[in-house]
């Protein structure tokens, strides 16, 4: 996880100069948030500040004039959802929730519960929400690792059916039928947050600028000299932190990664990874080794970051095929074969060949 925070942070913040609109990114330690300022800054002058949220590294970068007034709105939005949203703060929305089966929520909240019911319907229970027991079950959240019993998985799976929870998008209002359900935004509320904190930006008037979120990357404008941002999408067989898939030009957009070999524990010669399949209530088996989602929308290519994934390649091309106006995708198989949707492939370049996914219709 912390080699998948310093690629971004290598690739994003400088190295480069670099952009989505063109053509058509988990956890860790601690940090002091700490600002870089000039009394007085050119448009060209950069302003960047580290801090610790959400369990994980985040940098903010911003220029011009503004930058710091957009930083300091973005840090306060931040750390503002952390509060709401953390399953392991007693005092958040979710946890008190979580530990009474019934609340009403904050409108950013439900905003984002929205989304991830949207995103359960839309990927048919790929990306699903209430997870967190079998979460819990395989010891992730507190790393307290464990397999479970398969019949200890059958038991919690009941426990995730969203349709035993009734949720109002107007009032807030959120219930659960059954005892011990819990609810995790976990797998979407990085993605929501960036975007947020590219509101942040704007609404103080910043134009150009950028945030890594453990990983995750999400970009306003381009560089001030115009260039668009280049973001480095990691290897996820890399033994070196600075071998990487390839490198994507991006502006205004997101830039979100996912895959089995961020967080994982080994048991009697056996890999498990954290990315868990909602049908199974294991590790999804899946043929992919990684999937970037590149979107204007931040929360949709969180979500999908995880359900195309859980999906596998035949499934999460033929996602794409159908909803190829909201996203774009880099997927690698276990195989290390390398797909690119059409819609970035002017964008990507790679010291690796890949093949070109194309809407259907197309020519070949």
């Amino acid at each position: 996880m912390l080699r998948k925070w310093m690629l971004a942070l290598c690739f994003c913040l400088g190295i480069f100069g670099c952009g989505c609109s063109e053509t058509t990114s988990n956890e860790s330690n601690t940090t002091s948030s700490e600002a870089v300022t000039a009394t007085t800054q050119s448009a060209d002058e950069k302003t960047t500040r580290d801090l610790f949220a959400m369990d994980t590294y985040i940098t903010l970068t911003a220029y011009g004039n503004n930058a710091e007034a957009g930083i300091s709105a973005a840090e306060a939005c931040i750390q503002d959802l952390d509060a709401r949203l953390s399953t392991g703060n007693s005092e958040s929305e979710i946890a008190k929730l979580n530990a009474t089966g019934s609340g009403t929520l904050s409108e950013d909240t439900s905003a984002i519960l929205q989304e991830a019911i949207t995103l359960y319907q839309d990927t048919d229970g790929a990306f699903n929400p209430l997870m967190y027991p079998i979460m819990q079950a395989w010891g992730f959240p507190t790393h307290e690792y464990r397999v479970p019993e398969d019949s200890e998985i059958q038991s919690l799976l009941q426990l995730t059916d969203p349709s035993k929870m009734q949720f109002s998008a107007e009032t807030g209002a959120v219930s659960f039928s059954v005892s011990g359900m819990e609810l995790d935004l976990g797998g979407i509320a990085k993605g929501y947050t960036s975007s947020a904190m590219m509101d942040c930006f704007r609404s103080n008037g910043v134009t150009s600028g950028m945030v890594s979120l453990g990983g995750n990357v999400q970009t306003i404008g381009t560089k001030p000299d115009g260039s668009l941002w280049k973001v480095a999408i990691q290897n996820p067989t890399a033994e070196e932190d600075a071998d990487f898939l390839g490198i994507l030009e991006t502006k205004d957009c997101a830039v979100i990664t996912s895959g089995g070999y961020e967080r994982y524990f080994e048991e009697n010669g056996v890999r498990y990874h954290h990315i868990m399949d909602p049908a199974t209530g294991k590790p999804a088996e899946s043929d992919l080794t990684s999937v970037t989602i590149v979107s204007e929308n931040g929360t949709l290519a969180d979500g999908l970051s995880t359900a195309l994934f859980v999906m596998g390649l035949d499934k999460a091309i033929a996602y794409w095929q159908a909803h190829a106006s909201e996203f774009d995708a880099v997927l690698c198989t276990e195989d290390e074969t390398l797909y690119v949707t059409e819609g970035i492939q002017d964008a990507f370049s790679a010291n690796y060949p890949y093949e070109i996914i194309q809407q259907k219709g197309a020519e070949s």
